[in-house]
């Protein structure tokens, strides 16, 4: 094998007829990697973000996804929220033929683990998603801009042990963050949804429900069959018109019901069953390694206190203005939750979406 030589020239590997040692492959490497920085002009750490961001991906294996809110801000304020992105990346699923095992959405991030067929189809799912969720939020609340950080962050969960491990660690974000005290009591992980069709509500009676609620459902059921996501136009009409807050529940577990493509039974049988995954979530709270999930404060709870004292107090007539506010107008909102909350500053700016150079 000859030497690299710099200031320009190719190196030439003699490999023909021979056998390359570990050693060999090793200097090859090696020597690539100081050829690309040398005819490319970029330095190191360039390289290095580089290479950190080729997606790692295994074909029909479970792989992780995580992406955040692109200041890290607070992204579902509203049940509306949760289910408009719901309903939209249910049907992305079933269009690109998405396998979806778990799916939680966070105040300020989702997670989702699925399998898909190729790369391709996993990385075209995630920007449709988020390209249309971004377009309907954008529209229904007047900001502009990129909404979700990209790229999104994704890792292949090889073997049971891996899998089971990666789903106990979804099922318990929100026990993590104190929203909930046991993983099957929080909506938007869906677990509940495996065990029944109507666990935050009560079963559906027909003659005994409303004429609004009849009509909701009977849209839900004609949109769906359609291929069509609720939008934010259509959610607000649907529970605008039913002035029963049971019902209102009904119809979202319903939603729930209809649109979902979580496939629980896989899931499932990484544990024998559903009480045996509440068992398994209940005495470990599961993890990950391959991704590293930023985090703000230690109590999501706050962010629904927040709601409560700026509603309440009259200082916002809808929760999502914090998204259009002046700078000014946010920081006075800050100072107005510091004092009535113990909560950190830096979850004041997330929810507000501040700068975090207003903590202090």
């Amino acid at each position: 094998m000859t030497p690299y030589r710099s200031g320009g020239e190719s190196f030439v590997l003699c490999v023909a007829n021979q056998k390359l040692t570990s050693t060999d492959l090793y200097n090859i490497f090696f020597l690539s990697i100081f050829v690309m920085i040398e005819r490319m002009s970029v330095g190191i750490p360039a390289l290095i973000r580089c290479i950190m961001k080729v997606r790692k991906f295994s074909r029909d294996v479970l792989n992780h996804c995580y992406q955040r809110s692109a200041d890290h801000g607070v992204l579902f304020y509203t049940d509306i929220d949760y289910l408009v992105f719901f309903t939209l990346f249910c049907v992305v699923a079933e269009r690109r033929k998405i396998k979806v095992l778990k799916l939680v959405q966070m105040p300020n991030h989702i997670h989702h683990s699925s399998i898909a067929r190729t790369k391709k189809q996993f990385t075209d799912f995630s920007r449709d998603c988020m390209s249309l969720f971004t377009r309907e939020y954008n529209g229904a609340y007047g900001r502009l801009g990129p909404l979700m950080e990209t790229p999104f962050s994704s890792a292949p969960k090889w073997g049971d042990k891996n899998v089971r491990t990666n789903l106990l660690y979804l099922d318990n974000n929100p026990v993590e963050r104190k929203l909930v005290t046991s993983a099957e009591q929080y909506r938007w992980n869906y677990l509940a949804y495996g065990a029944s069709k109507h666990p935050f509500s009560g079963k559906i009676v027909l003659r005994h429900a409303s004429m609004p609620l009849r009509r909701a459902l009977e849209r839900v059921k004609l949109l769906k069959s359609d291929g069509r996501y609720l939008t934010y136009r259509v959610l607000r009409s649907l529970l605008d018109s039913i002035s029963s807050e049971r019902e209102k529940e009904q119809l979202k577990d319903f939603i729930i019901g209809t649109y979902s493509v979580i496939d629980h039974q896989a899931a499932m049988r990484y544990f024998g069953g559903y009480d045996q995954e509440l068992i398994a979530a209940r005495s470990t709270t599961g993890s990950e390694y391959d991704i590293s999930e930023a985090f703000i404060g230690k109590d999501d709870k706050y962010y629904a206190s927040f709601t409560d004292i700026l509603l309440k107090e009259g200082l916002l007539a809808d929760i999502h203005d914090v998204l259009t506010l002046s700078p000014d107008k946010k920081q006075e909102l800050f100072y107005t939750l510091r004092r009535k909350t113990s909560a950190p500053g830096a979850q004041i700016c997330a929810f507000l979406h501040l700068p975090v150079e207003i903590r202090h």
